[in-house]
């Protein structure tokens, strides 16, 4: 493949995105972000020693997704000097039932992707956005669409389906699992950190403003906390996580709210930001004397305990625990409450490898090892991205 390969993570008010030179090892070139599209739009962009390159900001109305894509284009190719962008990987949330593998965006795909926006309506659309602004602006620009459902097709059917009449499992309501180009990332660098545990029994915790912990065995999911949408399971950032249907019944009998209105909770208002009533930022809660704040907490660390009993019943056991994303690495105090709540598995933290918070972070002594890896989901796209245009160049992934 010639030229550079980029990488474009779009949310719902940002887009983050990364620059890597062509070649197997990938050397990342730029990463930088738009963030708060929408309101006050603020690009920055650094070189791979995270010196700044690049900073701008606009007014609210003077970017949107569609012009955000269009400038970063524009400033990475500055940046870039002579070399071009010749290939781009995107995050899709959303893979449904049918795509099972990153694959190259060809005419017919962004419209059978815009089809499951039903499935993830906070996030597919703006994953789409960026796709089709570069095939309309820049057709000579390969894309390729990378899936977080992907990672769970290896899944047993019995951790997929959910026991409602077959009629509806067949229109695809069914588990899916998210976060899986992180946790792809995450098991590849666990077979370089710790060898010994690649084919073994690990639990990764996600854990940052959306949250989920997946099993997985030699290296391929077998559970994952998330289900059908992003909401479920853990508790999160402003998601309520797993909540029993009857509640949600019950708000639209007994206090009106009509389908948005409860989408907005239970994506919006509930999680850490809900229960405490200050901030989904775990780090606000930390330095909040508040009540209400070390209550938000211990939810989340009792919640993920409890799921990482789930986790453990379907592995039949746990050789390691890698705690991974925002919260995960780097609020030492989650994941000491995490692991002393997992002492029934046999995990024994240390303290000062806690607190310095990288590699191993329990005793040599036990019995279930505990872990601090970096999560890279936009390195992992590069990756999908780069071996993808290799087997079409080669005619291999025809």
């Amino acid at each position: 493949m010639q030229g550079c390969l980029g990488v474009l993570n779009a949310g719902s008010s940002s887009i983050k995105f990364a620059i890597y030179g062509a070649g197997d090892d990938l050397p990342l070139r730029l990463r930088g972000q738009i963030e708060a599209i929408g309101v006050a739009p603020k690009l920055k962009v650094s070189d791979a020693a995270g010196r700044t390159l690049a900073e701008q900001g606009w007014k609210a109305n003077e970017l949107d997704h569609a012009a955000a894509t269009l400038q970063i284009l524009r400033t990475c190719q500055e940046l870039l000097g002579g070399a071009r962008v010749t290939a781009i990987g995107h995050r899709v949330v959303h893979g449904g039932t049918r795509f099972a593998a990153p694959l190259r965006v060809e005419p017919g795909v962004v419209d059978a992707l815009g089809a499951l926006v039903s499935l993830a309506p906070l996030h597919q659309p703006h994953n789409l956005a960026p796709i089709r602004v570069i095939a309309d602006a820049a057709p000579h620009i390969a894309q390729v669409a990378c899936f977080d459902t992907a990672f769970y097709f290896s899944q047993p059917w019995v951790a997929q389906a959910f026991a409602i009449p077959r009629a509806f499992s067949e229109a695809g309501v069914r588990r899916y699992g998210f976060h899986g180009l992180s946790y792809e990332f995450v098991s590849s660098r666990l077979r370089a950190v710790a060898p010994e545990l690649a084919g073994g029994r690990v639990v990764i915790a996600h854990l940052g403003n959306g949250a989920s912990l997946c099993a997985v065995l030699d290296g391929r999911s077998v559970a994952s906390t998330m289900g059908f949408t992003a909401a479920d399971g853990l508790m999160m950032g402003t998601r309520c996580g797993a909540i029993d249907p009857g509640v949600l019944l019950y708000l639209m009998d007994e206090q009106g709210m009509d389908a948005r209105a409860i989408e907005d909770l239970i994506y919006h208002r509930s999680g850490l930001l809900g229960v405490s009533g200050i901030s989904s930022d775990m780090r606000t809660l930390r330095a909040s004397v508040d009540a209400s704040a070390a209550e938000a907490i211990a939810l989340f660390v009792n919640r993920i305990v409890r799921e990482i009993g789930s986790m453990a019943a379907a592995l039949g056991g746990v050789d390691a625990l890698v705690f991974t994303a925002g919260i995960g690495e780097n609020d030492p105090m989650t994941r000491a409450s995490v692991m002393t709540g997992c002492a029934w598995l046999g995990l024994e933290p240390d303290a000062a490898r806690n607190e310095a918070g990288a590699g191993r972070i329990s005793a040599e002594r036990s019995r279930v090892s505990a872990w601090v890896i970096p999560t890279d989901e936009e390195r992992m796209i590069a990756q999908h991205t780069f071996d993808t245009l290799h087997a079409f160049e080669t005619g291999a992934g025809e």
